[in-house]
């Protein structure tokens, strides 16, 4: 997963500019890692209050930065995307493989998990290999001695030739021994690049290359290059032509040497996917021998209980129900604590109001202007921050603590197969879950896909689970038509009936995937490595703090900012009158033989169109028209909401097809602008628009149709 710091609101940044707000004589760091060995908290411990979040040049990954000071200088330390090889599969992992090879770094941390060091020692090697400046951070010392695993850390200092430090990155008492042993491979002269011993074969074509690649020397290792371009990886050759301001293709003597070599290896029987295989298994390998010299394991009892788990929460039988107990606890949650709050904080807003129109007479403001800020603006955003914030505020941390305690990579491993059955990405379940709490976010998060054609699956067909702005309403309906009484019972049906409605979502997901697939993006899907990590202890006040400013704060602004301009266009519509009827009223009339096709009517409709920038202005508007008020009002209690909706002839049907609609609709605003960022396509945007609304078009007519037709027999 994508560590919860890159939803930060991102600014213009290069990575490579040391003089943005350095001082001279700074050093720059950068920590690299293979995911959950946490990388990321070692770089906020270190870092503190003195980050700062960016883009890399050219793409759209995000990066993190911050300034951490030892007893002998200060670093500028970057925290490099996860990845677990340098052969690189993701945009994500080609920029840390490019910042480590190519940046202007001058010593690369890589942290480790001390649990699972054997498996992170590939990547360690890897970049050793390259003969870079580094040093190794064993992490998580802690978990590692609860698990009753030792590790040799002086003697995986002496295998490795690098300065090697334990640590445990929660701790910050801890991280005095990593900042020296940082110091102590700055000080020291570039190491000698790792050497791994390959296949004879390979080891034959290596030395025909690399007497041409010496002249590189020391910029790059020789016998590094001169690997890779036996690989003929095409991103890393031409990150390496921009780093060495040449084009190597163009060196006679290097080419006909890379064709005698290559020759050799097809002698031998081995060919590029041979030969990337044979790479992989000597790094493997030699990672191993390393594990076994320094690292001892318990013996019979490590890992037992994660296995444990593992063959319940990921079993065949065991694994979909325990998932949606889950889904339903989260949603049972969610609704029974936000009730509450979110009265009190519409009770507020809406208080001050009052105030806000007082003081605005006091000045002399005119009507329309008291109406249009007051009536329009402030109202809008007091509903969308009321209604938005305390499920937001309940549900974020509450998908954090999956997120943190290892469960959510065990879900992508469960939906991988019915993901594989659409001919899509099993890291798509990730994406999808992302969107529970915002859509534009799950659009964002869709860049862990490594393949451009399943990542474009993902982004068109996140939508069709509902996000935090859309839960509310489909709360509210179900509340007033399907839920029962008051009571623990009624709070019990409505999760369950979310929940039959969220999993309506996720079957219209693999259908969309599936249909996509199989018209216009067909295609194989790729197989992906997804690592599941060990069951954790959340920290919960850290989950509370990285909810409440990375995602819900975040989230709340982007939709508030959207919501203000909205509610002045709706206050404009609904203060200007032709013909003693407002425009609202013109519209909605307009819409009402569709809507009426679809099981609703035309304001309904109409609220769904002009809900564009926020979903959570999408009953209020429905309040307003019914009311044919001017402002959008705030209905009072479920009881007064019910008795106006029936007295406009809604019935269980109508609510159903209304909730069908809010599950399978358009975008809002802000995920349409997210997905026109992530695309760079107008074209595949407007799909993005209409695929989910044709879906649920399609299915309110069905619904429509049917009980028309039961009604009749």
């Amino acid at each position: 997963m994508k560590p919860a710091h890159s939803f930060l609101r991102k600014h213009p940044f290069n990575a490579n500019d040391r003089s943005a707000g350095e001082p001279a004589g700074h050093l720059t760091a950068a920590l690299a890692g293979n995911p959950n060995v946490g990388k990321s908290t070692l770089f906020n411990s270190l870092t503190g209050s003195s980050q700062h979040t960016g883009n890399w040049a050219g793409v759209t990954v995000s990066c993190s930065n911050g300034i951490c000071r030892s007893k002998t200088g200060s670093y500028t330390l970057t925290d490099l995307p996860g990845t677990y090889s340098l052969m690189a599969h993701s945009e994500e992992e080609a920029v840390s493989r490019d910042f480590i090879c190519f940046g202007d770094c001058d010593v690369t941390a890589v942290v480790c998990d001390a649990t699972c060091l054997e498996r992170n020692l590939n990547l360690v090697l890897q970049i050793l290999e390259t003969g870079k400046r580094t040093m190794v951070c064993v992490n998580l010392m802690d978990e590692a001695a609860k698990n009753r695993i030792r590790v040799d850390l002086e003697g995986l200092e002496a295998a490795l030739g690098v300065p090697v430090s334990g640590t445990n990155a929660r701790r910050r008492q801890t991280l005095g021994h990593f900042l020296l042993k940082l110091d102590a491979a700055v000080k020291e002269e570039a190491p000698a690049p790792f050497f791994i011993a390959y296949d004879p074969p390979i080891e034959a074509a290596i030395s025909i290359v690399q007497p041409f690649t010496e002249r590189f020397s020391p910029r790059l290792s020789p016998r590094w290059l001169a690997l890779r371009l036996l690989e003929q990886d095409e991103g890393l050759l031409k990150a390496a032509n921009t780093f060495l301001q040449e084009d190597l293709s163009q060196d006679a003597a290097l080419s006909e040497a890379l064709k005698q070599a290559q020759s050799v290896l097809y002698e031998a029987g081995i060919f590029e996917d041979g030969l990337k295989d044979r790479i992989v298994s000597g790094i493997v390998a030699a990672a191993e021998a390393i594990a076994a010299q320094t690292v001892s394991l318990p013996e019979g009892t490590y890992g037992l209980k994660d296995r444990y788990m593992d063959r319940i929460l990921t079993g065949r039988i065991a694994g979909y129900p325990a998932m949606l107990l889950l889904l339903a606890l989260v949603f049972w949650l969610t609704i029974t604590g936000a009730n509450y709050p979110s009265a009190l904080l519409s009770d507020f807003f809406f208080s001050f109001q009052e105030k806000l129109i007082a003081l605005f007479l006091a000045a002399g403001a005119p009507d329309w202007l008291t109406g249009a800020l007051i009536l329009g603006v402030y109202r809008v955003l007091a509903w969308v921050v009321s209604v938005m914030l305390p499920p937001m505020a309940i549900f974020f941390p509450l998908f954090t603590l999956l997120e943190d305690s290892g469960y959510l990579p065990r879900i992508a491993y469960n939906l991988d197969r019915p993901f594989q059955c659409c001919k899509a990405c099993g890291k798509q379940a990730l994406t999808m879950a992302m969107g529970f709490g915002c859509n534009a976010a799950g659009v964002t998060g869709c860049r862990i896909i490594d393949s451009p054609r399943e990542r474009l699956l993902a982004i068109l067909t996140n939508s069709f689970v509902p996000c935090n702005g859309r839960l509310p309403a489909l709360i509210t309906l179900i509340s007033l038509f399907f839920a029962g009484s008051a009571g623990t019972y009624s709070s019990f049906s409505a999760a369950l009936f979310l929940t039959l409605f969220i999993l309506l979502g996720i079957a219209m997901t693999f259908f969309a995937s599936w249909l996509l697939s199989a018209t216009l993006l067909k295609g194989v899907p790729s197989s992906f490595t997804l690592e599941l990590p060990p069951y954790r202890r959340p920290q919960i006040g850290r989950v509370i703090w990285r909810s409440v400013l990375d995602r819900t704060l975040f989230v709340l602004g982007r939709a508030a900012a959207v919501a203000a301009p909205a509610g002045l266009a709706i206050w404009i519509l609904a203060n200007i009158s032709i013909n003693n009827i407002s425009l609202l009223g013109h519209i909605s009339g307009c819409l009402d033989p569709l809507g009426r096709l679809l099981g609703m009517d035309g304001v309904i409709l109409m609220a769904f169109i002009l809900g564009l920038p926020a979903n959570e202005i999408v009953i209020p508007i429905i309040v307003m028209a019914y009311t044919a008020q001017g402002t959008l009002m705030d209905p009072g209690s479920l009881a007064d909401l019910k008795t106006l909706l029936v007295s406009q002839d809604w019935t269980w049907v109508t609510a159903l097809c209304t909730m069908v609609f809010f599950l399978l609709h358009w975008p809002c605003s802000t995920t349409l602008m997210t997905i026109r960022k992530e695309t760079g396509s107008m074209k595949w945007t407007c799909l993005a628009f209409f695929l989910p609304t044709a879906c649920g078009m399609a299915l309110c007519m069905m619904i429509a149709a049917g009980t028309r037709l039961l009604t009749f027999l």
